[in-house]
């Protein structure tokens, strides 16, 4: 019976001679990188949802954005094309800020949500079509919360989503979202021209309002301004959003790793009841 990695190897047509290094970064998945001895490398991820990630990825890569080549998916196992990362600098801030302008700029449906559920973790993350986005807000992202929060926060939780029209609009822009961006969900590379380009990986997409793709990168980062620059102009409502946005993220954070990130979520809280 061939190992996980050696079953990866023959999903994309190697030999079982290869040399293998854990990669960090895999907070809910294990990630390996292969080096095959024909000179190939790929990327082995196990613990997610395979054949979900690589339809995300294939949506993104449709926009023009830059994503990883996608060598195999079965199960839990997927197999991307290796990239070799460069250095964070002002240079690839700009990169990442052109690569998601490229990706929300393109043209989507006029609805809301995604065609499947899917998880962080052990996190289920329920999604929907909808014509609503402030109801796809509230009953997919919110509600699904209140259960594992202590009952005064739920309550405080609660009542922001009965009150998202005070926040949210009721039917922004369709766009394409990443879903999870942060530092660690891209990659900065140098193309044969000595550009940097910035590549997406692990989404967790779904259609809707571009602004709540800054939730997490702004949440746990503070992107200089060559990333803003390059962005060029916030989506419409960004400044009266985007705390409702970083709720959400804050919320997952507590539920999976627990009671640290609970004064994160309360201060949120704080600043959107006043």
């Amino acid at each position: 019976m061939p190992t996980r990695l050696e079953s990866a190897a023959l999903l994309i047509g190697e030999s079982f001679s290869f040399d293998a290094a854990p990669m960090g970064g895999g907070d809910l998945s294990e990630i390996w990188h292969l080096r095959f001895e024909s000179g190939r490398e790929a990327v082995v991820k196990f613990g997610g949802q395979a054949a979900a990630e690589a339809a995300m990825l294939r949506a993104i890569a449709a926009t023009g954005a830059p994503v990883p080549e996608i060598l195999a998916a079965q199960g839990d196992l997927l197999v991307l094309s290796f990239i070799r990362a460069a250095r964070l600098s002002e240079a690839g801030w700009a990169a990442l800020g052109k690569t998601l302008s490229t990706l929300h700029a393109a043209n989507q449906p006029p609805r809301y949500g995604w065609s499947e559920d899917y998880a962080f973790g052990s996190m289920p993350i329920a999604n929907a079509w909808t014509s609503d986005w402030r109801n796809f807000w509230r009953d997919y992202r919110l509600a699904p919360c209140l259960s594992f929060l202590p009952r005064e926060t739920a309550a405080r939780v609660s009542h922001i989503g009965r009150t998202l029209e005070r926040f949210l609009p009721e039917a922004p822009r369709p766009s394409l979202l990443h879903g999870d961006l942060w530092g660690g969900n891209f990659i900065l590379t140098r193309t044969e021209r000595a550009e940097t380009k910035a590549v997406l990986i692990d989404p967790a997409s779904l259609i809707g309002d571009a602004s709540a793709d800054f939730a997490m990168l702004t949440l746990f980062s503070a992107p200089p301004e060559s990333f803003w620059r390059s962005y060029g102009p916030l989506p419409d409502g960004y400044d009266r959003s985007i705390d409702v946005y970083r709720l959400w993220p804050a919320l997952v954070h507590y539920r999976l790793f627990g009671q640290t990130y609970l004064g994160m979520v309360e201060s949120l809280l704080d600043r959107l009841e006043v």
